[in-house]
């Protein structure tokens, strides 16, 4: 039954009518299946079945042998043959064993043939020709004496002429390494210590220290001009 607006109210509707739903609970859905189970069940025919253990062995069947297509029928002698598969195996293990076999022999002789190499009689020193050495000998006794480890034409402090006044003549065009030096010709100790700082500053390794050879010699030509120009 509707109810009355309420008087004075904003919004004047009708009022909502409660709706009632119906649905099958899930027991009564339950209840329909166990009925059609019986349903069904009564439809069917019942049939009784025989006690296994009273089954007679003689009433079994024995079935057929299976025959396979890889297995060869059994020979005389009561072995049976092999088949394809089995031949195709045997074959390659026969042919790898004899890989194998020749491998190893190939090994074995090549250890000996490296033994028998290593046994050898090597030539000895005095077997070798000694032909080579004679031009030593005699460049040895023809040079006037033993090289200079600097070079030839080596200056050393002691030394005097005018290679050394040459030099002395260079080292005056270099700042600062030889200010104010003489040009005597005389290798003195202010020479040599001369020709040690230019050693030293341009980075001079092949010769001894105060030592004029020829790393410094071409050091010394390069960065001058001729002394006596």
């Amino acid at each position: 039954m509707p109810t009355p607006p309420v008087s004075g109210s904003s919004h004047d509707r009708p009022p909502l009518e409660p709706i009632q739903v119906l649905r099958p609970r899930r027991t009564d859905a339950l209840a329909e299946l166990f009925r059609e189970m019986e349903q069904s069940r009564a439809d069917l025919e019942s049939v009784a079945v025989r006690d296994p253990r009273s089954w007679d062995e003689g009433e079994t069947q024995e079935l057929p042998p299976v025959r396979t297509r890889d297995v060869d029928p059994p020979r005389a002698g009561g072995r049976l043959g092999f088949g394809p598969g089995l031949r195709r195996a045997a074959v390659t293990v026969a042919v790898s064993a004899a890989a194998l076999v020749g491998f190893g022999c190939a090994l074995l002789l090549v250890g000996r043939n490296d033994d028998a190499a290593a046994q050898e009689p090597q030539p000895t020193a005095s077997a070798q020709p000694t032909a080579p050495a004679q031009p030593t000998a005699t460049a040895s006794a023809a040079a006037p004496g033993p090289a200079d480890p600097d070079g030839a034409g080596t200056l050393r402090e002691g030394d005097s002429g005018p290679a050394v006044t040459d030099l002395q003549e260079r080292l005056l065009h270099i700042p600062d390494v030889y200010k104010n030096g003489s040009t005597s010709g005389t290798y003195d100790a202010t020479l040599r210590e001369a020709v040690a700082r230019f050693q030293l500053w341009y980075g001079i390794r092949g010769d001894e220290d105060g030592v004029y050879g020829d790393d410094t010699r071409q050091a010394l030509e390069s960065r001058t001009a001729s002394g006596t120009g």
